[in-house]
């Protein structure tokens, strides 16, 4: 499944649109106070039993919790660092939602995120991010691509997980200023 942005700067709020047919599948929406952000929402905009739009994920950020189908686990519970010592820079995180669930080698490379299947080494699911903004012309947007594999079961935390990384990847980018 291939799905884009229509967003191109904010994938805080945004809409996934599927590239075959330009539908809406999910609903990205934060609600935000004066000093931080508080939540990150996934809705299905398209649910398989028809019907209203219905949410399937969310990230608390204070708490640092991911929530998927009403499943609250919190990031020290999906996410892990590659076992072996801290002075090498290993740049990998693992993520897996659960017992029965693939655990996925995210990584950040020059086009953006990639999530590697540690069991099988493919790449499994790529979150393009054109974080280079063009002075002219048209800004590329961001592409969500996920492997059929990804698609049978982790949709939607791969997702969480690619916005939880990207967001995180510019709050370090934007606090090393140059000035």
């Amino acid at each position: 499944m291939e799905a884009i942005f229509d967003n191109k700067s904010d994938v805080l709020n945004a809409k996934l649109h599927a590239t075959h047919d330009n539908s809406v599948i999910y609903s990205i929406s934060t609600d935000e106070t004066i000093w931080s952000r508080t939540y990150t929402y996934v809705k299905d905009l398209n649910p398989a039993q028809g019907g209203d739009p219905t949410l399937v994920g969310a990230i608390n950020w204070a708490k640092k919790t991911f929530e998927i189908q009403g499943q609250r686990k919190g990031l020290d519970d999906v996410r892990r660092k590659p076992p072996g010592l801290a002075l090498i820079r290993n740049k990998s995180r693992f993520w897996k939602w659960g017992e029965g669930r693939e655990e996925y080698d995210i990584v950040h490379n020059e086009e953006g995120w990639e999530a590697t299947c540690t069991r099988t080494g493919v790449v499994e699911a790529t979150f393009t991010v054109p974080y280079r903004p063009q002075l002219f012309g048209k800004t590329k947007p961001l592409v969500l691509n996920l492997s059929r594999v990804a698609l049978a079961k982790d949709e939607v935390f791969l997702l969480l997980v690619f916005i939880y990384c990207e967001i995180k990847r510019q709050e370090k980018t934007n606090s090393s200023g140059g000035w």
